[in-house]
């Protein structure tokens, strides 16, 4: 009798907590500091969280050799960088290229976002509403409360907030200069992406070059963390599409990664330096499993309400929060450094301020209380 020969798929390879925290440094340029220009940085990372002013410049001094503030200050007064809410529903700044084209990309998100609103719409046509506030816009930068104003006088029944986010929602609307700019102030005024580039609209690229892109930005990853990341839902079509291309892994959960197979995935026991990130680092925003950089014993420390601290990495994971006092740099750890440890945190720190500040600055590093 003719045997039958069974065969057995070997399961993926594990990835470990360090394992994967190490790769996803090295491509987001925390491991150690990258060459690359302020503009090529931008783009490789898939923009940078900026929910406030200051975030994207302390995230490149992190990550970027030689940064200083003015250079990614020059790319947004020329147009090649520019301030937009795209992933998360939040502001991101963007290179102009993918300013064009993530944003139509994550268009279905922002519709969705709308049915949130839906009880203070009732009534209003939402084509009308964006071709009349895409008027507006173009015609002259405006504010919210501006465009609250106008919306209200044509749907008086409807509530103002919600027209004026329905217009944010519908049209790709950009944060004019001088806000963004270092070192200057200005209120949020908004136009068209279009119109503030001088071009068009690309059509939204195909969920698989971005999840490529993605992953060589915060890989390996599973489905969930690149739907976690952007926004979207149902990506698991374009990930099973680009299978034949990609290696998988398995997180200690059971979870499948996928991941470029060149991609580097660095030793676990590489050195990792301290670094300084900004509130709303997208190093913590963009996993479903942020195991990887957060600890179990230090879930939930770096936020208190809806308000994100600053957050510094030591051994490449959470270790404490930082702020910027009138005089110092204070550090406020969640555990015991230690002198070693402490004397790294306190070089990083100085080649922070050096960075953002210039060799002039006068700021001590001081250690506060230790964070429980």
């Amino acid at each position: 009798m003719r045997k039958t020969r069974t065969t057995s798929t070997a399961p993926a390879p594990l990835l470990g907590p360090r394992a994967l925290n190490r790769a996803t440094l090295d491509r987001q340029l925390l491991l150690s500091r990258s060459a690359l220009s302020v503009r090529a940085a931008v783009e490789h990372l898939l923009g940078l969280q900026a929910q406030n002013v200051k975030p994207p410049y302390f995230a490149l001094a992190a990550r970027l050799d030689g940064f200083a503030p003015e250079q990614l200050s020059a790319l947004m007064a020329d147009r090649e960088a520019v301030r937009i809410v795209t992933m998360r529903s939040t502001i991101h700044t963007h290179t102009a290229d993918d300013c064009l084209t993530l944003r139509p990309l994550v268009q279905p998100a922002r519709d969705r976002e709308l049915t949130t609103f839906r009880k203070g719409l009732q009534g209003v046509d939402l084509d009308r509403l964006a071709a009349l506030a895409r008027d507006l816009v173009e015609a002259e930068p405006r504010t919210m409360n501006q465009l609250r104003e106008t919306l209200s006088a044509e749907w008086p029944d409807a509530d103002p907030q919600a027209l004026a986010i329905a217009a944010r929602c519908k049209l790709p609307l950009v944060q004019v200069t001088p806000r963004g700019l270092w070192g200057r102030s200005g209120q949020v005024v908004l136009t068209t992406a279009e119109h503030w580039l001088g071009r068009p609209a690309e059509p939204a690229p195909a969920p698989e070059a971005v999840a490529l892109r993605y992953l060589a930005a915060f890989g390996p990853a599973s489905v969930k963390d690149m739907q976690t990341w952007s926004g979207l839902t149902r990506l698991r079509e374009a990930f099973e599409r680009l299978r034949p291309r990609l290696v998988t892994f398995r997180d200690e959960n059971g979870v499948e990664l996928f991941d470029l197979p060149d991609a580097p995935r660095p030793d676990p026991d590489t050195p990792a330096p301290p670094r300084f990130l900004p509130e709303f680092d997208n190093l913590l925003l963009s996993h479903a499993d942020r195991a990887r950089v957060v600890p179990p014993e230090h879930h939930g420390r770096s936020w208190q309400g809806n308000q994100a601290y600053r957050t510094l990495l030591v051994d490449g994971f959470l270790a404490g929060v930082w702020k910027l006092e009138a005089d110092a740099l204070v550090v406020e750890p969640f555990t015991p450094l230690g002198r070693q440890r402490q004397q790294e945190v306190t070089a990083e720190g100085e080649r922070l301020l050096k960075a953002i500040y210039g060799e002039t600055a006068s700021y001590d590093i001081r250690f506060g209380t230790v964070l429980r």
